[in-house]
């Protein structure tokens, strides 16, 4: 307990502290010593190393310190920071003889990043008594051996070392004998026996001695051996070696059987006392196995793999015995030469195997020790990485680099790097090794998604069915997981936002634009959305693209037939043609209209029937209705002609209208011919004909009071022509049948009455006034001559519902 005790204030004197630790992130701490002595049970204190490495307690737990991984006889206490043993130390067993014994490692530290150096030197405790190998040590002294005379013994062996180790030899009082301690020139001592008095067989044949070795430890211990000593007859001189200490160097890794030297000793006697042997004497177990002595030649050689790595240098006793009882000894001193044999060690002390491709330049990845065995050149390492990768070593302190970036990442070019670290010596020829290193780059989203296409157009054909897919827009983004996962979206359009939803839609996942009701294209023709790929990044990245639909046209829409207005049977009113009209006379025009659009709206006019072939000709695109040659005498004076409008659509679509044209030069003489028309004899066909009459003669008498309230007006002014000129106005300035213009009434315009005489139906031609044909204020002219018509050609018809027939107006002059 007392020696631990002082054991422990040694250790506390003997920490060494040469300067307070800076610590830096990838930069390699001061080296930090520690003494101790050898045996500390486990978990006892080495060193406050937190402490020393001005650490507090707080800050352990992030910055992980930690001793290298193939260190096992120390660990750092998670707790308090301090380093504590792990394992059992035994100083023989780690260092064996050597004086100064110390064990060097790591410990690491994170957050940042540090090392430090730490080396624990061993203190050697009295642990091991002197012994010795043979239990007796059996010698033969010649009586005739004068006083004087030395002889050698075996030595004793202890484990421990300096203070500890073995110092002195003592023997048990005699008359005879003493005993002096010698020392090797490999330090080892050896006992000497010393002969003080003459011997007398005759007197006393044997001796027998307490051989004691004892230790300098406190407190000291002892080791002993019996020495048992036959007195023999005369052999008065012994073995001399040519030298007392031989010296020759060996090239580690020589093969076995390899010489070494030979060893010579010689004696003056004849005879088997003058017969020497050569044997190892005072060899360790492990030594005398690498070598082989020959006892009759003194040849030494190997036996087995020398390597300077374990051992620099051996010191083999050797004993030469003559034929008697004289020996001689000599030392034997081999220096073991390095040679290049061991390759360079590269380890990686701490490793961060991912990283963003985000990460700085010169941000640590690693921090590598190497190491090489062998010493002078051949343990100079040089480190290097094999091929170009965007890293670079930089050393830090001796066999310390760090793995830093140097070149920016981007993980989508190149995902993972497998880094191979070479280190080579400088030996002839020189070693090197490799260790490789997989660093996987992990992922940021530094990438928007990109659109296969700058834009996009599609064709659309009208009448889609509701839901269909339309059109597909894909976009691909190379980073991975969320950042790489797009979605779309309609962002913007040219429709009416809140009608948007109603036209189009797009799938977050595909991409695939759907239609979400039949496009008309009469309606709509184009219409152009945003659409929008977004990954799912933090924040997320994003990518527009305009997609153009175009609506196309179907032929969906039959011809409309605008003008002449026709009845719904179909057919129009009766126009009048003159007697006299030559060919190429413009009798009427067809005008229709189609809501389709191209080829599918291109109108062409066809004659499909008629009441006289080759009478009539209509113009395939303008629709214009002419006599194709002078009315003869057996023509018919009414015309029945069947006009069929077909547009350019595949298949196309038409209409048609009936034209009922009479040939005469007056109204009045086209009546009976109008009144000719057979119709079916319908019941309700009658009545509608006696309503009709009705009605007309109702207007008729309205007409007749408003033209007597207008002449007796006239006939008031001052201007007695136009007085005197109701009569004859009425049949004079109008065609027959034809009232008159009037400038006042209340009348909004005029009109031409015709009177029909058939029985089924009486028809009006009435104009509606639009603003291309006569506005209201033209029809309320002052002048009467403005709505007369000067040609048929300035008529237009139309149906008017309030008077349920068809009136015709003149274009105003």
């Amino acid at each position: 307990m007392q020696r631990n005790c002082r054991a422990a204030e040694r250790r506390k004197r003997q920490v060494l502290l040469p300067f307070l630790l800076s610590l830096f992130c990838g930069a390699l701490s001061q080296q930090i010593r520690y003494t101790i002595p050898e045996e500390l049970a486990t978990g006892s204190l080495v060193g406050p190393l937190a402490t020393d490495l001005g650490l507090s307690a707080q800050e352990l737990p992030a910055r992980k310190l930690r001793v290298s991984a193939e260190e096992e006889y120390f660990s750092i206490s998670a707790e308090s920071g301090d380093l504590v043993m792990s394992g059992r130390i035994d100083r023989e067993k780690i260092c064996g003889k050597k004086s100064e014994c110390a064990l060097e490692f790591e410990a690491v530290a994170d957050n940042p990043m540090n090392i430090f150096h730490i080396v624990v030197a061993i203190q050697d405790i009295n642990d091991n008594a002197p012994h010795f190998t043979a239990k007796y040590i059996d010698l033969e002294i010649c009586e005739s051996a004068s006083p004087g005379v030395k002889f050698s013994l075996d030595s004793a062996q202890d484990a421990d070392v300096e203070s500890n180790s073995l110092k002195i030899y003592t023997i048990n009082s005699n008359q005879y004998f003493s005993v002096s301690t010698k020392e090797s020139p490999d330090g080892s001592k050896y006992p000497e026996l010393l002969l003080e008095k003459p011997l007398d067989r005759e007197q006393q044949s044997s001796h027998q001695l307490i051989l004691t070795a004892k230790d300098g430890g406190t407190p000291s211990l002892t080791g002993t051996t019996q020495v048992r000593i036959q007195v023999t007859d005369a052999n008065d001189h012994a073995p001399v070696f040519s030298q007392e200490v031989y010296r020759v160097s060996l090239q580690e890794n020589v093969s076995p059987g390899h010489p070494v030297l030979r060893v010579t000793a010689t004696d003056q006697d004849e005879g088997i006392n003058a017969e020497i042997t050569y044997a190892f004497h005072n060899v360790p177990t492990s030594t005398s196995l690498l070598f082989r002595l020959n006892p009759h030649t003194g040849d030494i050689t190997t036996n087995g793999t020398l390597d300077f790595e374990k051992t620099r240098s051996y010191v083999l006793g050797v004993e030469a015995k003559d034929g008697g009882v004289h020996t001689a000894r000599c030392n034997v001193q081999i220096e073991i030469i390095d040679e290049n044999d061991n390759a360079p060690e590269v380890t990686f002390i701490s490793f961060s195997n991912q990283i963003p491709e985000e990460a700085n330049l010169g941000t640590v990845i690693a921090l590598i020790k190497v190491r090489d065995q062998d010493s002078g050149h051949n343990g100079l390492v040089t480190c290097y990485i094999q091929k170009e990768v965007p890293f670079k070593l930089e050393p830090t302190s001796k066999n310390y680099y760090k793995l830093v970036i140097d070149r920016a990442l981007d993980r989508e070019q190149t995902a993972e790097y497998n880094i191979t670290i070479i280190a080579t010596d400088k030996g002839q020829p020189p070693l090197s090794s490799s260790t490789s290193v997989t660093l996987h780059i992990a992922d940021v989203n530094d990438n928007a998604p990109v659109f296969h296409e700058a834009s996009y157009v599609v064709h659309v054909a009208e009448n889609n069915p509701p839901g269909a897919s339309i059109a597909q827009v894909s976009a691909t983004d190379p980073d991975l997981g969320p950042n790489g996962q797009v979605s779309y979206s309609i962002v913007a359009s040219d429709l009416d936002p809140r009608a948007l939803s109603s036209y189009v839609s797009v799938s977050a996942h595909s991409g695939v634009v759907f239609a979400q009701r039949a496009f008309d294209h009469e309606q709509l023709r184009a219409f152009q959305l945003t659409l929008q790929a977004r990954d799912q990044g933090s924040p997320a990245l994003s990518a527009n693209v305009s997609l153009r639909v175009l609506v196309g046209d179907r032929n969906d829409n039959a011809p409309r037939v605008l003008y002449p207005a026709l009845e719904p049977d179909g057919s129009a009113l009766f126009d009048t043609v003159p007697r006299a009209a030559q060919p190429g006379y413009l009798v009427t025009k067809v005008v229709a209209v189609d809501a389709d659009s191209g080829h599918n709206a291109w109108l062409s006019y066809h004659v499909l029937q008629t009441s006289e072939p080759g009478l009539f000709s209509v113009g395939l695109r303008t629709g214009e209705v002419r006599t194709t040659r002078a009315l003869g005498d057996r023509d018919v004076t009414r015309q029945r002609l069947l006009v069929a409008v077909r547009d350019g659509g595949q298949p196309p679509l038409s209409a048609t209208a009936t034209l009922l044209l009479v040939f005469a030069d007056s109204l009045q003489e086209a009546l009976p011919d109008l009144g000719d028309r057979p119709e079916p004899s319908d019941p309700q066909s009658e009545l509608q004909f006696y309503l009709v009459l009705a009605l007309t003669l109702v207007s008729v008498l309205f007409l007749l009071a408003v033209t007597l309230a207008v002449a007796l007006r006239l006939r008031s002014s001052s201007s007695s022509s136009t007085g005197g000129c109701f009569p004859s106005g009425l049949c004079s300035k109008s065609e027959p049948g034809v009232l008159p213009n009037y400038s006042e009434g209340t009348l909004p315009y005029s009109y031409n009455l015709y009177v029909a005489t058939q029985s089924a139906k009486a028809e009006f031609n009435f104009l509606n006034v639009t603003p291309e044909m006569a506005p209201p204020q033209d029809l309320l002219s002052d002048d009467p001559s403005a709505i007369v018509c000067a040609s048929n050609e300035d008529a237009k018809t139309t149906y008017d519902p309030s008077f349920s027939s068809h009136v015709s107006f003149c274009k105003p002059t």
